[in-house]
């Protein structure tokens, strides 16, 4: 058996021990590579764990058509979270469209609005959620389990590709004929909101087109995070 079959196996194990032990259980997808790795699996062996994605008002063009693409092949609908329009509002008429530019807690606070509340009532009423996070992405995930308690929203939390890396969700992709992103073949490995994410360079971190202005160790949104530190207070073995 080849690594990346081994990698499956595991994986797919993974989603089935979620699905039988953590119903109900959703996947927070980002519609970028490893994510559509992991809706591949779910939804190619019909297994019974939710899709939603966190429409922040602020995504490609790109990354919006991957709904449709989503739907074309699996017959399936994404679920969709918006963040709440006031909060937007609110935050936009204080402080600028584009005020995340700023400070690291200007964007934290959009973040917050465009991203953790809405993840929040995505959450609601679950067991547990799944993530498409590796170890390989960046630093601040270095330490990434595959299954963690998340004190944030009182559930478990699973990261079934934690052990994987780019080449292993390429070569996935490309050996089941998955869709993805137009953007990644435009130099776009890891992919956000439109105004904080830019193409990496060759040898680049595959983060670092994420929040590019600022230092590596404060680039997450806060989805991973409770009180300033990400949540890997406590791991859970499988």
């Amino acid at each position: 058996m080849s690594k990346l079959d081994t990698l499956v196996a595991d994986t797919l194990q993974t989603l089935r021990h979620i699905a039988a032990e953590y119903s109900p259980a959703v996947f927070a997808s980002s519609l970028a590579a490893e994510d559509m790795v992991l809706t591949d699996l779910i939804l190619r062996h019909g297994l019974p764990i939710g899709i939603f994605s966190l429409e922040t008002g602020r995504l490609h063009k790109e990354t919006l058509a991957m709904l449709d693409k989503v739907k074309e092949r699996y017959g399936y609908d994404i679920a969709l979270y918006k963040p709440q329009q006031d909060a937007v509002d609110q935050y936009v008429t204080q402080n600028g469209l584009n005020a995340f530019y700023d400070s690291v807690e200007m964007r934290r606070e959009c973040c917050r609005i465009r991203k953790v509340e809405p993840l929040g009532r995505a959450l609601a009423g679950n067991k547990a959620w799944i993530t498409g996070q590796r170890r390989a992405q960046a630093a601040t995930r270095s330490s990434l389990a595959v299954h963690e308690d998340d004190p944030a929203h009182l559930m478990d939390k699973f990261n079934p590709l934690a052990d994987w890396s780019e080449q292993d969700v390429w070569d996935y992709l490309r050996a089941n004929d998955v869709p993805v992103n137009a953007l990644h073949a435009q130099g776009y490995p890891s992919i956000g909101c439109e105004p904080c994410t830019r193409a990496i360079e060759p040898g680049e971190d595959v983060r670092a087109g994420r929040w590019w202005w600022e230092n590596p160790e404060s680039k997450e949104c806060g989805l991973h995070v409770v009180d300033g530190k990400l949540i890997r207070i406590k791991s859970v073995a499988a």
